[in-house]
């Protein structure tokens, strides 16, 4: 064996050109495909960092044929103390950014992860310092005046002091204790949200702003839950069910039709689970496709070399070399080739999954996943490059068991065991074309689906508009003085010159969350689920925001001063909208419809 390595090494030596190639050819396929698989590896196959994670689900909701993750905080209550199938079912929500003061008069910007009192005892997770919020916290809303930092947040912001511990931090003007460091390597239920913190849900209208813990009607958190020992997910399902039905009963204008279904936690259920896994088996396809196309280059190089070393083998032929001696030569310089290509490939590959791993696609919003590459990821490099090496090393072995030494060294022949009419060689070149096309292909269609993207008609228009985004509650403002104040602040930036309109929205067109109602028709008087026509999406904004977005409305008026206060309210609909539930843009203006039970006429 190490007589086939000495050997081996001097061949390649003596052809750096060819060597060369054949290492970054297979350095670039392994290389995406170790990125690939490192990225499906951090998203679907390795699973939560949380102990017995196998257990762990996330209930979600189906209504008709709609599914959503998020639950009302009445129905968790129900279903945790109700059920028979999980150890303990907890309450979690992402609310958004908050401002934490240390007490410097300069607050931070930070995003909370909002949790019920028996989150960290439910999943076995045990602090860094100090200690987590416990369930017997909890004493009713804004009950709970403590808080967990993660250990990043505490690492960057408090400089790893332990004497944070016990310090008091205001949260949103709200005085909260600092009683916990969460581990280094927990960032909570979901992989691609990393919180700065961790608070007392029961807390929400204190730190957020608004209160729905006592809306049965308002889904908004996600409720996730071991499941105890033996107990399959089919049976927790048919337990839930079977709480789904007496909350019907007792509750049919909120939970009227609706059933629970069981998903992974980690991509909000299904939510983002069932695309990501979509998306991420495309992907590993794409790469798949590029280690064939290099496996056939390498395979085209390969029978080149061999053609090109055809004396050299017949002459060892001629002299008493055993066929099965020279293909041992030829797989151990294709084993060599494959090896180091693949480490090349693993290294460039570490590099890009770092960049990855701290990437934060939206700017001021701690929304990442870690892709840094374990056990699995080197595993597969391994076998991708052994798998590589012994499919191009295939290639030449039809060359040299049907070679004839006395025929080649009397013809001076270079081909060796070559086709009349087609080579293998033609064959992997056809094979490495086709490969390439598709592609090359896909690559097109996708650019071209991203610049078409880029140019559609949203409803909008992004250009020669400025965004501002405050957050009123972080300063301070509740009730009426936050009315005060955004009017205040439209009037003002109304008075700047070169500023044609000024609006206010809750939220923008095309960003994630927000809220959504059922919509009824006007003489509907039973509110239940399934009596609503339509579920919509809803925004809240100022009179003139469709100015100030561009946005040119296809019938009807645009909202005025005049109609904040009028009763029944005014609304603007999209066209979708106006054609399912009124048939036609004609019968939806001035035509009205409600939402639970408040009327609204559309405009």
């Amino acid at each position: 064996m190490n007589a086939d390595l000495r050997l081996a090494l001097r061949q390649l030596r003596r052809a750096p050109g060819f060597v060369l190639t054949a290492v970054v050819t297979l350095a670039l396929a392994i290389g995406a495909n170790a990125v690939v698989f490192s990225v499906l590896n951090a998203l679907v196959l390795r699973p939560l960092n949380v102990p017995n994670p196998d257990s762990l689900f996330m209930l979600e909701r189906v209504n008709g044929s709609e599914t959503q993750p998020s639950q009302s905080y009445p129905d968790y209550r129900d279903l945790r103390d109700r059920n028979r199938s999980f150890d303990s079912l907890v309450s979690c929500d992402i609310i958004g950014s908050v401002g934490l003061d240390t007490g410097s008069g300069n607050p931070a910007v930070v995003w909370p992860y909002m949790v019920s009192g028996n989150y960290f005892d439910s999943l076995s997770i045990q602090p860094y310092l100090g200690r987590f919020l416990h369930a017997s916290d909890e004493h009713g809303k804004n009950s709970v005046p403590y808080i967990v930092l993660s250990y990043a947040y505490w690492h960057s912001h408090f400089n790893s002091d332990s004497a944070a511990v016990g310090r008091t931090v205001q949260i949103n003007k709200h005085p909260y204790t600092i009683v916990g460091i969460a581990p280094p390597d927990f960032r909570g239920t979901e992989l691609f949200f990393a919180p700065d913190l961790w608070a007392p849900l029961v807390d929400l209208q204190q730190i957020g702003g608004w209160d729905p813990l006592e809306q049965r009607g308002s889904h908004f958190t996600w409720v996730v839950g071991h499941l105890k020992p033996g107990v399959t997910p089919a049976a927790a399902t048919s337990d839930l069910n079977t709480i789904a039905a007496a909350l019907a009963k007792s509750y049919p204008r909120e939970d009227d039709g609706v059933r629970f279904t069981l998903a992974r936690p980690g991509l909000v259920g299904d939510t983002l689970g069932r695309p990501a896994r979509a998306f991420m088996a495309g992907l590993m396809l794409l790469a798949g496709l590029i280690l064939l196309a290099a496996c056939a280059n390498l395979g085209s190089l390969f029978a080149a070399r061999a053609a090109d070393r055809s004396r050299e083998i017949a002459v060892r032929l001629a002299l008493g070399a055993r066929r099965q001696l020279i293909l041992r030569q030829l797989f151990t310089e294709a084993g060599l080739v494959s090896l180091a290509g693949g480490a090349c490939g693993m290294a460039g590959a570490v590099a890009i999954l770092r960049v990855l791993s701290t990437w934060r696609p939206i700017p001021g919003i701690p929304i990442n996943v870690p892709v840094n590459p374990d056990a699995r990821t080197y595993v597969v490099a391994l076998l991708l490059a052994v798998f590589s090496g012994f499919l191009f090393g295939l290639v030449p072995v039809r060359q040299v068991l049907k070679a004839d030494p006395w025929q080649i060294i009397r013809s001076g022949s270079s081909g060796v065991g070559s086709f009349r009419r087609i080579t293998l060689r033609d064959i992997l070149l056809a094979f490495q074309i086709a490969i390439c096309a598709v592609l090359v292909t896909a690559s097109l269609v996708a650019v071209r689906g991203l610049a078409r993207s880029l140019r559609s008609n949203y409803g909008f228009q992004p250009q020669e508009a400025m965004l501002v985004k405050t957050d009123l509650h972080m300063a301070g403002y509740d009730g009426d003085q936050r009315a005060q104040m955004q009017r205040r602040m439209l009037d003002t930036a109304a008075g700047i010159p070169g500023v044609t309109a000024v609006g206010y929205a809750d939220r923008l067109p095309l960003s994630i969350g927000g809220n959504d109602s059922g919509v009824f028709t006007d003489n509907t008087t039973d509110f239940r689920p399934t009596n609503s026509v339509a579920d919509a999406q809803q925004f809240n904004v100022s009179p003139d925001f469709f100015r100030a977005a561009g946005t040119t409305l296809i019938a009807g008026r645009s909202l005025t001063l005049h109609d904040e206060n009028k009763d029944p309210l005014v609304a603007v609909i999209n066209l979708e909208f106006a054609r399912k539930v009124f048939g036609s843009i004609d019968k939806a203006i001035r035509s009205h419809f409600k939402i639970s039970r408040k009327s609204m006429r559309s405009k």
